[in-house]
């Protein structure tokens, strides 16, 4: 291995949910199955509408007393706000611990990122805290969390400081949403979104809050919208941004960073996209937009109608494919 880089994310947030019926209180509740979290195995999860729509997401830990979320910092005390709102009677102590942790993402400069692929979730204890292979996809690299005194500890012991920038990239050529930047709150929804293929939902769990709308979108194959990543050609165009296939609407841009970009695209437009072959183009604003298929998407037949190809063309190895 070589030069291991650290990238601290300044907007997260840490909140603590202690007490005896902790992970009782969070498995009635979020889309992923808590009883799984331990020092060695990490989670990806949501906090759903009764509705099924996107609230929050987070990661989900374990120290010896409690689980920490960490979670978007700008949100962060509307996350606790909610999880209060559900405590009724359980025997539980829901706080931000923010000034005490801190969030990082670690990886390889000179690894292959797909070495993690397969070992989603897997952790174990690190300077004082824990570090876990990012439970969403190992291509990420590695999320720590840890006590704010150990990041000098790790510098020290070689770690290079990266910018949150490069990180935010390779989540962009990656097609993995980042929160509310991503994901509209109160109106997203999660198999819409790659929750599903990207392990944030547990189909065996049993319920939890918003778990009906969510199973018969998969059982039902009701799914009319994929979350993709996009080459873009010309100026990135502004979240929220319509995308056009000719005269139609085939979508909405969301976050973006120079020439790669996320964007929420229907399934019918896509296919429409690949009939025509060269004869069509996305584009949005002044840019022409090229879907890419990122490494954790099903291939074909995948999230579209029965027998419908809606691959889309490209690949994530390559933006400018």
């Amino acid at each position: 291995m070589g030069q291991m880089t650290l990238t601290l994310l300044d907007d997260r947030a840490v909140v603590r949910v202690g007490g005896e019926d902790a992970r009782e209180f969070l498995q009635n509740i979020i889309t992923n199955d808590v009883t799984r979290v331990s020092v060695s195995q990490a989670i990806w999860a949501a906090l759903l509408s009764p509705q099924g729509k996107y609230l929050h997401d987070f990661f989900v830990t374990a120290t010896d007393d409690a689980l920490m979320l960490d979670c978007e910092k700008a949100r962060a005390d509307d996350l606790v706000g909610r999880l209060q709102r559900y405590r009724l009677r359980s025997r539980v102590e829901i706080g931000q611990v923010t000034e005490d942790w801190v969030v990082a993402a670690l990886m390889g400069t000179d690894a292959d990122a797909n070495a993690l692929v397969g070992f989603e979730g897997r952790g174990g204890p690190f300077h004082g805290g824990i570090c876990y292979v990012d439970p969403r996809y190992g291509g990420m690299g590695a999320r720590a969390l840890v006590p704010r005194a150990a990041v000098a500890e790790l510098l020290a012991a070689g770690f290079e400081k990266m910018e949150p920038g490069i990180h935010d990239y390779t989540r962009l050529c990656l097609g993995i949403p980042d929160g509310s930047r991503d994901l509209r709150v109160d109106k997203a929804l999660p198999m819409e979104n790659g929750f599903d293929a990207l392990h944030g939902i547990d189909w065996d769990k049993g319920c939890y809050v918003g778990q009906e709308m969510t199973a018969r979108m998969r059982y039902r194959a009701t799914v009319r919208r994929q979350l993709l990543p996009v080459a873009i050609a010309g100026a990135a165009p502004e979240p929220g941004t319509t995308i056009m296939l000719a005269e139609r609407e085939a979508g909405e841009m969301r976050s973006s960073a120079r020439d790669i970009g996320l964007a929420l695209l229907r399934i019918d437009a896509l296919a429409d996209l690949n009939r025509d072959g060269d004869g069509g183009r996305l584009t949005a604003g002044g840019a022409t937009l090229t879907p890419l298929r990122p490494p954790w998407l099903a291939a074909p037949g995948g999230p579209g109608a029965e027998g419908e190809d809606d691959t889309p063309p490209g690949s994530a190895g390559d933006p400018g494919a």
